[in-house]
């Protein structure tokens, strides 16, 4: 029973990941075909991290007091609730009701399972979370993209996988229970000194490059692309080739168990990656876009895997739930890079904001190699 309820933990953070990023592709339809203006759009993708915020830590909370399994199922059924919304065409602003519902559900699942996992695998659970989060970010955007140049309604017809994955997870979790006992591992006695300020000192700095990374891979920079392909099907291969290189390096993380130093590695993975997007300009060429979009991924896979394995470290295992809440919280401020470009961009021109971002990646890089070097972040090897 344990091992069938940890894998459809994993699916249920599958779902939330598909549910929260199939929007990508459908994004750039609404700018193209339905005269939705940049800013809206953007800001249509982005509020759905406004919806998370509140239900990150709702969530986690809940997965303390209660148990993972209440707040998994309520954000599945919230997130397809939001994406049925969207599905039925509604127009103009309520895009943005549509995907703050979403974020609502979506950061439920995230907390609540991503606590979950780690109380039925302690740190390789945790990072597994991460794995099948990435795995839904992936192939949500491709899915639609093909969907969407399938349909004869592109706008409308993909909103319908997520909500049928949805209901698949629903259907399969109703004999499910909430078995998870947190993990004890051979470090609990020396982790009984650690605390939320250590955890969130050290993760921090390695979340806020998450979802800064890949959203601005798959919006900002796949919005400046057309090649030939097509411009619907760019968010797509932008999520290929990002989230592709994440896993990759993940995988190569958790078999090598890499240690701290591979955050340094990801956070200036978002330097190299901000620094080419600067470079590119307002028309970026196919080698910018694929080299940068390669480094965000690998920031995106090193930082989210590096801070969840701090947060599992220095956490006291009756806070996990809380601490991941924040932890994600910090993550999803990325989201805001595409509005805040989409604004920004006709003031200060297209490469300024990303020369910024490039320096304060390279700021997150030293703050890591700093507490590593003073002993500040010691971590053991389990899970990686």
């Amino acid at each position: 029973m344990a091992r069938a309820t940890y894998a459809l933990t994993l699916a249920f953070l599958i779902t939330a990941g598909w549910s929260a990023n199939h929007f990508a592709s459908v994004l750039v339809l609404l700018r193209r075909d339905h005269d939705v203006s940049a800013v809206l759009a953007n800001s249509a993708y982005g509020i759905y991290a406004v919806g998370l915020f509140p239900s990150l830590l709702i969530g986690g909370w809940v997965a303390d007091r209660f148990g993972s399994r209440p707040a998994v199922v309520a954000g599945t059924i919230i997130a397809a609730a939001g994406n049925v919304y969207l599905m039925l065409g509604i127009p103009g602003h309520g895009l943005l009701l549509g995907r703050f519902i979403v974020g609502l559900g979506v950061g439920l699942v995230v907390s609540a399972g991503t606590a979950w996992a780690g109380r039925l695998r302690g740190a390789s659970g945790a990072t597994a979370a991460g794995i099948a989060l990435t795995t839904g970010f992936m192939l949500g955007p491709v899915s639609s993209g093909v969907v969407a140049h399938l349909a004869a309604d592109a706008v409308k017809v993909p909103f319908v996988v997520p909500i049928v994955m949805a209901v698949g997870v629903m259907v399969a979790s109703i004999s499910m229970r909430d078995d998870g006992a947190p993990a004890v591992t051979q470090t609990a006695e020396a982790r009984s000194a650690h605390s939320e300020a250590k955890a969130l000192a050290t993760a921090v700095p390695m979340g806020i490059w998450v979802f800064a990374s890949i959203t601005t891979a798959m919006v900002v920079l796949a919005g400046r692309t057309d090649f030939a392909i097509g411009a619907a099907f760019m968010p797509g291969v932008a999520a290929v080739l990002g989230f592709s290189v994440a896993l990759t390096v993940q995988a190569l993380a958790r078999r090598g168990q890499w240690g701290p130093r591979a955050g340094v590695v990801g956070a200036l993975g978002a330097t190299g990656g901000m620094a080419l997007i600067a470079v590119g300009g307002a028309r970026p060429s196919a080698g910018v876009f694929l080299a940068a979009t390669a480094l965000l991924g690998l920031a995106y896979g090193l930082c989210l895997r590096e801070g969840l394995l701090d947060v599992d470290e220095y956490t006291p295992p009756e806070k996990r739930g809380r601490v991941i809440g924040l932890y994600y919280v910090a993550t999803y401020i990325g989201f805001g890079i595409s509005p805040l470009i989409a604004w920004i961009t006709p003031r200060v021109g297209p490469s300024l904001p990303f020369a910024v971002f490039a320096v304060l990646a390279a700021c997150s890089a030293l703050i890591r190699s700093v507490q590593i070097r003073r002993g500040y972040l010691v971590r053991g090897v389990v899970g990686g």
